[in-house]
């Protein structure tokens, strides 16, 4: 019985993540067809020819930072992944490597590749290069990513009070995953 459970639950979430990768692809949004985002004056954070965007996440979490004494320093981002922008259809999660691993536990690791400032209030935009991809999932084979679409997320205008305080700054995100 304890089999049957598992393997039942094991589909529930094969195709609830099946869903949700289809929803994240067809949920329209910026740029042509509302899978390929619209970069304007960041073009420079085009993946190289050849890859394909394939899913698209909403990210909604916090840009975390430390008071070194005299400057805040970027720690980790800290964020639930969705397949809508209302924060619907959680796909996974997004944390210190840069790492985002999906529900299913595949996940990918990048590495800032290219950047470009859009709004002072916002972080910047980001392009990443994957340096691992590993299981099977949405995340599995990942090459490119793109941070776009930024809100809120940049470290504190006004100094610490100690050193090795701590500040989570909410902020908000897509991220556009290429193969």
């Amino acid at each position: 019985m304890k089999r049957q459970s598992f393997h039942l639950y094991m589909t529930r979430v094969a195709v609830t993540l099946l869903a949700v990768a289809l929803l994240a692809i067809t949920t329209p949004g910026q740029g042509r067809n509302g899978v390929v985002p619209d970069l304007g004056d960041c073009d420079h954070l085009q993946p190289p020819a050849g890859n394909r965007p394939f899913f698209r996440v909403f990210a909604e979490g916090v840009q975390i930072y430390r008071w070194n004494g005299t400057s805040w320093v970027f720690v980790a981002p800290e964020a639930d992944l969705y397949a809508s922008p209302l924060g619907v259809g959680l796909v996974g999660t997004h944390y210190a490597g840069p790492t985002w691993e999906s529900l299913s536990g595949s996940k990918v690791v990048g590495t800032v590749d290219q950047r470009c400032d859009v709004d002072a209030g916002d972080i910047q935009w980001l392009l990443l290069r994957a340096v691992s991809s590993e299981g099977p999932g949405v995340f599995g084979g990942v090459k490119y990513i793109q941070r776009l679409n930024t809100s809120g997320g940049i470290a504190p205008t006004s100094p610490g009070t100690t050193t090795g305080q701590i500040a989570r700054v909410p902020y908000t995100t897509e991220y556009y995953f290429y193969r």
